[in-house]
Parts: structure tokens; sequence; C-alpha cells
């Protein structure tokens, strides 16, 4: 623990000494800032020569004695927590009570007169305030918090710090609106009225069909996609696993295509299929003379839209659990006697219950604050997502409305949380232990393999059918009016020329298209690297507030996109961050907008894992942090995967929570589309889409080509599965 106290204390004093205390500009990694470096803005805290900066740094000066204390000296854990808590206390005092202009109270103004200003914070307040975090986590070890684990009590300290400033503190931003008037006043009255309105709970008849409130429409839709997505996404995975299916990687690829579709694509190639001039339905008008109609608008076309694009989260997150059921269980319950059915009923199915519940939770989630698909099929089926939305960018501008809203989608997100904890209960779902397992997986009945078949194989061709009219349309002059054949639109966006300084890029797509790559190249597996974390937290450590703590990481999830962005434009606009039309804040947003998946994923997988590997790791003397990097997470591959790709998809296909956050420099691609179709530039935008989906298919075979497979020890499969397409 010496060699961690002094490591932070370095990285404290660097912050303190050598690192630019405020934010800069140009950025950081901009070499021009060293030509005003150690002055103004650019300078280090020691050369600031502000008298409110000194109190952190006496803090960090006082908790440098600890380094030279022994081991077994008492004061050492007191003097670490003890200054960890008031470093952190005096920086965030320092920050939020003086902003860019001045004092932020104005109890503080009439006392001092007005008061100094400063801009946002830098690396070398971002050093400072890590080192304080850590010297406080290696506080509480020394005190035996988690049995004087400094990796785990050092882990739980960083993703508590990280989901408190970039998941609490902008949506806290945010709600706090829905308890003020348009003035800004508190006023609690305002609150009840806005959230027991008609149009949001109200159930009334009209023209004999029941209609409901728009937080009953949510509800429904919800239950609805996160129950069938998962039944979608069970069969995908069980054709993937445990059948002899021929076409099983090209079943995959039909599985997670829509998941790598840029927004608004899906709903447009509904529409171009199924909308009243659609091409099924002209064909159904002429071949059965079926009358055209707009059944597409409303209820179905979301469901449909939304099953489409949530199936693959949930296959992902059942593939990696279904693998790790122990083919010898299976064996064991024939041995007794048991026929297919009752053996997948009794031991199988069971097995699956934390993947299945948190499949569902998932596709509960992601439908409740999905906001491009209703935007184009709801028709007057009115979601939350899209109240939120217009209340906030609408004509009518209510931003405590959307703050209300918000805050019915966190309750239903909140029930849906406790009711997947009451259904999995305190059972175990351990499959993967430390014993060798030579199992072969039990050929799936006769009747379910063929339903699974029934319905994943139609469903992939539907997927298939629809991505034919995706490329189909990018290569049309106009989609719906002209079919005549052209390049135009990649030449548009896409062009290259050759010029006196060789390749020009000229394409008017290219300065969004390399942004969302390196966007999204560096914040994918920053995802990954914290949901993990956390998922191994959640799952093999306990400590207290746990449940808050697991939910805390699911609240970014459950918002809306359109409220995560506006509530960061509020949070991060002014000090004491500043991240307003940076790259840094569209990375941050993705990271925390995604991390939930690679923690549900993470925790469904380390849930069929024996804590007793851990145990053999540690009693041969490793560490935490070894036990995790050569033990732990060889078998979390499928959630390294599974979070991998989600977090690099989603961040080159978000728009509803990126939409606030673009600038001229940092344009996104799901931003540049968006401004497409709001052109009217259909082909521009599914000939951009088209290319998009190109790069995501190698990205993620090249994810799945680095991380590799997890290996189990046991037999191969083949021989059980010849059997079974066999019989």
């Amino acid at each position: 623990m010496t060699r961690f106290i002094r490591l932070w204390l370095a990285i404290g004093w660097a912050g303190v000494l050598l690192l630019p205390w405020y934010a800069i500009d140009p950025s950081f990694w901009d070499p021009r800032w060293l030509a005003k470096y150690p002055v103004g803005g650019a300078a280090p805290l020691l050369l600031q020569g502000r008298w409110f900066l000194w109190p952190a740094a006496l803090a960090l000066l006082a908790a440098t004695p600890a380094a030279f204390l022994g081991p077994d000296d008492r004061r050492r854990p007191t003097l670490l927590l003890s200054m960890g808590i008031a470093g952190l206390a005096l920086m965030a005092a320092e920050g939020f009570l003086i902003d860019h202009r001045g004092w932020t109270v104005g109890a503080l103004d009439a006392l001092f007169g007005q008061g100094p200003k400063q801009a946002g914070m830098g690396y070398g307040a971002l050093a400072l305030a890590l080192s304080f975090l850590m010297l406080l986590c290696l506080g509480l070890a020394g005190r035996g918090v988690c049995r004087g684990d400094a990796f785990t009590v050092g882990g739980i300290g960083l993703v508590i710090a990280l989901v408190g400033v970039f998941v609490f503190w902008p949506i806290a931003t945010i709600l706090l609106s829905a308890v003020r008037d348009n003035a800004g006043n508190l006023a609690p009255g305002v609150f009840f009225e806005k959230f027991l309105d008609k149009s949001t709970w109200g159930l009334d008849c009209l023209y004999s069909q029941l209609r409901c409130g728009v937080a009953w429409n949510t509800l429904f839709l919800a239950v609805v996609v996160g129950a069938g997505s998962t039944l979608l996404g069970l069969a995908f995975a069980l054709i993937a696993t445990r059948t002899a299916f021929r076409f099983k990687g090209l079943l995959k690829v039909m599985s997670v295509l829509p998941i790598i579709t840029p927004p608004f694509v899906i709903g447009l190639a509904i529409i171009l299929l199924f909308g009243r001039s659609g091409a099924i339905t002209a064909l159904l008008y002429e071949g059965f003379g079926i009358p055209r109609s707009r059944w597409i608008y409303g209820l179905q076309g979301v469901a449909l839209a939304q099953l489409l694009a949530f199936t693959p989260i949930a296959f992902l997150v059942l593939i990696g659990v279904v693998q790790g059921i122990a083919p010898s269980l299976e064996e064991a319950s024939q041995t007794l006697r048991a026929r297919g059915w009752k053996t997948f009923n009794t031991v199988t199915l069971p097995l699956m219950r934390p993947g299945i519940a948190n499949a569902f939770l998932l596709g509960f989630v992601e439908s409740m604050a999905d906001f491009g698909n209703p935007l184009v099929l709801a028709g007057n089926y009115e979601v939350l997502a899209t109240k939120i939305f217009f209340a906030v960018v609408g004509a009518a501008h209510d931003q405590g409305r959307a703050a209300v809203l918000a805050i019915i989608l966190l309750g239903f997100t909140l029930a849906a949380f406790y009711a997947q904890h009451m259904w999995l209960g305190k059972k175990s779902y351990t499959t993967v232990t430390g014993k060798g397992d030579a199992g072969l997986p039990v050929p799936l009945p006769r009747g379910l393999r063929w339903l699974c078949y029934g319905v994943a194989i139609p469903w992939a061709v539907l997927t298939a059918l629809m991505y034919v009219t995706i490329v189909l349309a990018s290569f049309m002059v106009a989609v719906g009016r002209d079919y005549t054949l052209t390049f135009q639109h990649y030449l548009t966006g896409f062009s290259v020329e050759w010029g006196q300084f060789g390749l020009h890029f000229s394409g008017s797509a290219w300065n969004s298209f390399w942004t969302t790559l390196q966007i999204s190249a560096v914040s994918a597996p920053l995802t990954a690297v914290i949901g993990l974390l956390t998922a191994y937290l959640l799952a093999r450590q306990k400590f207290t507030g746990q449940r808050a703590f697991e939910f805390g990481t699911m609240l970014s999830f459950a918002i809306p996109g359109t409220v995560i962005g506006v509530s960061y434009i509020l949070a991060f606009n002014v000090p004491p961050v500043e991240l307003t039309g940076t790259g840094v804040i569209l990375v941050i947003c993705f990271i925390f907008r995604n991390m939930p998946v690679g923690v549900r994923a993470g925790i469904a997988t380390l849930s069929q894992i024996d804590k007793s590997l851990d145990e053999a790791s540690t009693t041969l003397g490793a560490r935490s942090f070894t036990t995790v990097r050569r033990v732990v997470l060889p078998l979390l591959r499928p959630a390294m995967v599974s979070a991998l790709v989600y977090s690099f998809v989603r961040a080159m296909t978000a728009v509803s929570a990126i939409i606030f956050l673009v600038s001229a420099q940092y344009n996104m691609a799901t931003a540049y589309i968006v401004g497409r179709v709001e052109a009217g530039e259909y082909g521009l935008a599914i000939a951009y889409s088209t290319v998009l989906i190109v790069v995501m298919l190698a990205a993620i075979l090249f994810i799945q080509l680095l991380v590799g497979e997890r290996r189990l020890g046991r037999r191969q499969p083949q021989a059980a599965l010849a059997m079974q397409a066999g019989g």
C-alpha cells in the first residue's frame, strides 16, 4: 500500500506543480498551448497566485507524511482518510462558489463585494482531485473496508465518483427544474399539477377505442418490446449455440445487423416496405386486393422497429449465458430419465434466468428511452421520449414538464429493476467452476428446435429484406419517386479528389465520418472497462448501499437521450467543469450512456462463474487486480465482446443524446444524417447510413478477433449437434 500512497501523492503534486490548472484553448493535446506555459490559464496551481486555490494544495501537503509512516502505524489511514475528504471538499467548494462571473452565492457577493472569476478546471485540477479520491480510498482500505483490499475500495470509489459527476449531477441539474416555475422560482405545486396531468395518466374512450395517457402508452410498449426482444434473442441464442443449423453464421449476422443501423433508417425502411406506397403494400394490393392503409403508423410500427433494433441486445446478453450452462447438469437430468422438455424446463431454462432477466430489463429500458423510432412511426401514439423532446425544443418550451416526464420514466425503470431483483431472488446460478466439465450440450427438444427455427428464420429474412431495401434505396435518385439507379449520393458524401497536395477528401460527409470514428474508438474501450469493473464489483463484492449503487449505474440508460443532452449542457457549460463544444463531452456522454449494457452482460456472466475461482487465486497469494486480470477477465470474454460491440456501434449511431452536444468542430455522423433527413435528402442520408453499416460490421469482426472466445475446457459439441440435426 505504501507504493500506491506514494504514486497517488506524486500524481497530486504533478497537478499542483506541473499541469495547467484551468481548461486551456487550444486543447491539452494540441501542443500550441505550450507557447503560453506557464503563465495565465496555462499555469499550474503553484503559479496561479490565487489565494482560494491554496487550501487544496495545503491539504495535499498535510497528507504527504503518510508516505513515510509505517504500514502498522494507525495514524496513516486516519491521515489519508481525513485529508482525502478535506481535499475533495475544498476543491468542490472552490469550484462551485466561484465561476466565470464571480461569486455564485448572493450572500457572498454582499459580504465580500465582487469576487474573483475563474474558468473551468483543467488537467491539473483533475489530477489533484483523482489523487484525493484515491488517498481517501486507501485510507478506507487501511481501516479494513472490503477486507482491506485497496483495489476493490479504489474501484468502488472511482465508479461512484464518475457516476456521481457524470450521471447524478447533470440529471439532478435538469430535474430540479421540475419543482420550479418558468421564472426559475421554487414551486412544488407546479410539479404536482404537471405530474397528475390527464394527458399523462388519462384513460379516455374515443371512437370505441381505449386511448391511454402517454405514461401508459410508454409502459405498455416497453413491456411488449422487452418480452418480445427477449424471446427473439433467446431463439437466436439457442440456434447459435445448441443446434447444427447450417447457416448459423449468417443467422448471427442477421440478428446483429439492426444494432449497427443509424437512427431513422429502420423506420424509413419499414415505411418503404409497409407504408401506404411501400413495396410489400403495393404487392399485396395488386396481387391479393388487400387495400392500402396506414397501419404501420402507431403502436404496431414502433413496436416492430424497436424489436428489430433491440433484439440484438438481448441476443448479445443471452448467447454468453447459454454458452456458460454446464452440460453435465443436463446430462445428469437425462441420466435420471428426464426427457428433453423436462430437462429444458427444469435445468436449462432456470439456469438462464439471470440472462433472461437482464435481457428483458435492457429491452424494457431501451424501449422507454427510444426517441428515433417513435419520432418516425408513432403517429398519434404518444410516448414519453418524444413528449420530452418537444417539451424541450418545441414552440411551447417547458423544461419543467420535460423534467416531470423524465421522473416518470425513472419511476418505471426503478419498478422494473425491483421486479427483476425479486424474480431472480437469492438463488445460485453458478455453472462455471474450477472443476473440469467434459459434458456435451444436450440437444434441444425437437419441438423447441423447430419453434426457434420458426421464430428466428422469418425474423432474419425480414431483417435481410429491410437491409436489401436500404442498400437499393441508397442507389436511387429519389426514394418513392424516381427509382433510377445512381452513384450520386455516395459521390456527394464521400468523393475523393487528387489535388496539388495529394488526396483531398472533398465529400460533405468526410468531416463528420472521421470525427465519429475517432470518438467511437476512444469511448468503446473506456465504456467496456468501466462497465465490466462495475459488474465485477456488484457481482463479487458486498458493501453498504450496493443496490442503490447498481441502480445509479442504470440511471443514464433510463433517461431519454434528449434529456441527457440538455442536462449535460446545463451542467457542463459553466465552471467548475466546462466541456460543452469539446470532443470530451461526447466521449463522456457515450461512456455513461452505454455503460449499463456492459454492466448487465458482466453481471449475467459473472453469476455463472463460481467465486471459488477468485478465492483459489487469492489463496495462492494473488492480489485482487491479478485475480481479475488472469482469472476473471478471460472468463468474461462474451460480456467483453458485448460491451465493446454495443458501445462502439451505439457511439456511431446515437442521435438523441448528442444532437445538442455536437459543434462545428465535432460534428457526428448521426447529426449529419438527421440534417439530411430534415432537408429531404433521403438518398444521401441512406447512403451515409449504408457506409456506416459496412464500417461497423468490419469493426465488430475486428473486436471478435481481438478479444477471442472464452474457453471452458469442454469437449466440442459437434457430435451431439450432428445427432440433433439428424433427429
